[in-house]
This record gives C-alpha cells, structure tokens and sequence, in this order.
C-alpha cells in the first residue's frame, strides 16, 4: 500500500517528537492514501507557518506488516470516532491516551476545536458532534502512526 504525508519542507527520518499534540489520533505521523489530500495538507501547512515549500512525500507498506501492529480502524464517521478523537484533542498529557501503534479513520473538518467546545459545552448532542465533525469535502481516511516501532514498516519511496 502506497501512502502519502505532506509537509512544509523534506526530511529523511520522521521524528514523533517533532508532531504537534492533540491532533485528532494524537501525536503522530500523520499520512493519506490520496496524493491529492496530502498536496492540499503541504499547502495548509506552509500558509499556516509562513515558510518552506509543499512537499509530498511517498512510503509503502507492505500487506502483511498489518498483522504485526496493534491498530484501531474506524471505516466511518461514528460516535465511537467522535469521542476518540475528543480524547485526544483534550489530552493534556505528553504521552498518548491510546496504545495503537495505528489509528486509521476520517479526518475531521477543519472546525474541530469549535465543534468540540460546543458539545463540551451542552450546545449540541453526540449525534450532532459526529455530524458537525464531518469533513466537507467527503470521507477521506488518514492514517495515524503514533509508535516508533510501527514507524519500522513504513518505507520511503
């Protein structure tokens, strides 16, 4: 499987410390199985930062490398993947609120902080929640490796 990471400029070796917490999955390398999807994430992330230039990056994982990582999967938007990522986004620890090796779901919109201070708040119900958290542009799956040792099956190409 070929999967994509976009990012503000190149690097050889994907340091986990270097990740921003409290992202939806938590802290971790975060990549697409969309070229596309992860051109657009280069391109947000330089306007965000003010520098560099989009990079996409391309790693393969092999089939069978699934079988030896711990992963959780979420293949739609749900409750369960509301709350997980509520976990994450509050989670006011250096270290993870999960032990997967994996994470493997939708991203959220882009207005996560907001719609999880509303919920937080009693504005809107769970169902809600998972509604207003729905990417806009349609599904896309991202994929969430948050432990050095899953990061071992990943091979840049």
């Amino acid at each position: 499987m070929k999967l994509y990471h976009g990012t503000n400029e190149d690097f050889d070796k994907i340091n986990l410390l270097k990740s921003r917490p409290n992202k939806d999955f938590g802290r971790g390398f975060y990549l697409s199985a969309d070229f596309e999807q992860a051109l657009a994430m280069a391109e947000v992330k330089v306007e965000q930062l003010g520098y560099g230039t989009p990079v996409v990056q391309a790693y393969e994982i092999e089939d069978d490398a699934w079988n030896f990582l711990h992963v959780l999967r979420f293949d739609s938007y749900s409750e369960d993947w509301a709350k997980f990522i509520l976990q994450n986004r509050n989670n006011p620890e250096e270290t993870s609120t999960h032990d997967y090796d994996v994470v493997i779901g939708p991203i959220a919109n882009d207005r996560v902080g907001l719609q999880l201070w509303k919920y937080e708040s009693n504005m809107i119900d769970l169902p809600m929640l998972v509604h207003n958290l729905q990417y806009m542009k349609g599904i896309t799956i991202q994929y969430f490796f948050g432990a050095e040792r899953s990061l071992e099956y990943l091979k840049r190409i």
